[in-house]
């Protein structure tokens, strides 16, 4: 006798707001810690992050602290919309050092579905003035350092570490 069982993955607004919500947690500590954003800022690109999450346009979010040119510390924030079988963490370990010669590179990767129409649909509800980056955030010279998964529901960020 054979079974033939299906099951799908769902999840709402809360649960991104939920995982956000440990993004944004995140975002706060590397801000503060390196000096390099205000609160204010790190909540701002925070905002953004939901909103074209819940709109389904976000694939991922990478933050990289760069010392004169050279990374030092880099998170990478995937969306993973069939999450339900990993288990959630708290925010933290990422109290990154303040280096001279600073600043913190955030980009955003949007799903195909981030059209030119729906760019222009989503503008006036973001609060940074995003522009186009070519800059490589593969950080190769960068060696993993582990990570964290935020869960809610079957909605879900995995965070992977790299240092220097």
């Amino acid at each position: 006798m054979t079974q033939v069982r299906s099951a799908s993955a769902t999840y709402t607004y809360v649960d991104i707001e939920n995982v956000v919500r440990r993004v944004n947690a995140d975002l706060v500590m590397i801000a503060d810690s390196t000096g390099c954003w205000t609160p204010e800022e790190a909540r701002n690109y925070a905002h953004d992050v939901e909103v074209l999450a819940k709109a389904g346009y976000l694939k991922w979010v990478d933050v990289t602290l760069i010392s004169n040119g050279v990374e030092i510390k880099a998170v990478r924030f995937e969306v993973d919309t069939d999450a339900g079988s990993l288990s959630t963490s708290r925010p933290g370990g990422v109290l990154w050092p303040k280096v001279a010669g600073a600043k913190l590179r955030i980009v955003l990767s949007y799903t195909d579905d981030y059209t030119s129409a729906a760019r222009e649909a989503t503008k006036g509800k973001l609060k940074i003035g995003w522009v186009t980056c070519y800059d490589d955030t593969s950080h190769a010279a960068l060696s993993s350092s582990g990570g964290r998964n935020y869960v809610s529901n079957a909605y879900g960020m995995q965070r992977k570490d790299w240092a220097s």
